[in-house]
């Protein structure tokens, strides 16, 4: 009898379920396929670092003491411009793809909560909304001629139940008046702090009880791009 494993497999295209090796490769992957030369500089980087604070410290007669120093200092001048190179080229991967806006606000830290696809048109026109302190965040991604109209009909809707909390509402795209996909983050993070934790929760509450009005298109829906995760060095 073949006997079964109680747990299920882990899914390797998932970033979340791979090794921090894994991880560091996959991201390392995706940065050579957008710039060969972009490891190199990373490699470049450190090293120079090192040597730079090594040579200091044998002219200060301390060359032991900061050959260590040099060392971290250096490694965390790789990381540092290795996680740079990285966001970037993921912006890059996810640029233009449907459901690439949605992808980049679940990459928000500090409280904040994505919803995608929370109305869309037959034209393929998406809005996606995000709740936090600032409040609530209605990001669309398409034509900027179609557009105002879907974003003004959802932040008329979601303003009955929001009780005066403010609601932003921004359009990704390269066209005029639109941001672009690696700016919007951003954005996001230097609005005001209009809300509390406990206030974030609550809307969120009532801002998921209330019932979609998708007019979806025939066909496959949008499915959101999920972006993998620079690896962050360790601090001890």
């Amino acid at each position: 009898m073949v006997r079964k494993s109680g747990a299920e497999p882990e899914n390797p295209a998932d970033p979340s379920s791979m090794g921090r090796i894994k991880q560091l490769r996959m991201v390392a992957g995706i940065v050579h396929k957008q710039d060969p030369k972009s490891l190199w500089l990373v490699a470049l980087a450190g090293v120079g670092v090192a040597a730079v604070v090594i040579v200091i410290g044998y002219f200060v007669g301390l060359i032991y003491a900061f050959i260590p120093i040099g060392i971290l200092l250096g490694a965390m001048a790789a990381m540092i411009l290795f996680g740079r190179l990285a966001t970037s080229a993921q912006y890059a991967m996810v640029e233009g793809q449907p459901g690439a806006a949605a992808a980049v606000l679940q990459t928000l830290r500090g409280g904040f909560t994505t919803t995608a696809a929370i109305a869309a048109n037959r034209n393929m026109d998406v809005v996606h909304r995000t709740v936090g302190k600032p409040g609530v965040i209605l990001v669309g991604e398409g034509s900027p001629t179609r557009l105002p109209s879907l974003l003004a009909a959802e932040k008329k809707r979601i303003a009955r139940i929001a009780n005066q909390v403010p609601i932003y509402d921004f359009q990704v795209g390269d066209e005029d008046g639109q941001i672009p996909i690696r700016d919007l983050n951003k954005k996001i993070m230097r609005l005001p702090r209009n809300i509390t934790g406990q206030a974030v929760a609550e809307l969120n509450f009532r801002l998921n009880a209330l019932p979609q009005q998708l007019q979806m298109p025939k066909g496959p829906v949008p499915r959101a791009t999920r972006m993998p995760k620079p690896p962050r060095p360790r601090t001890r």
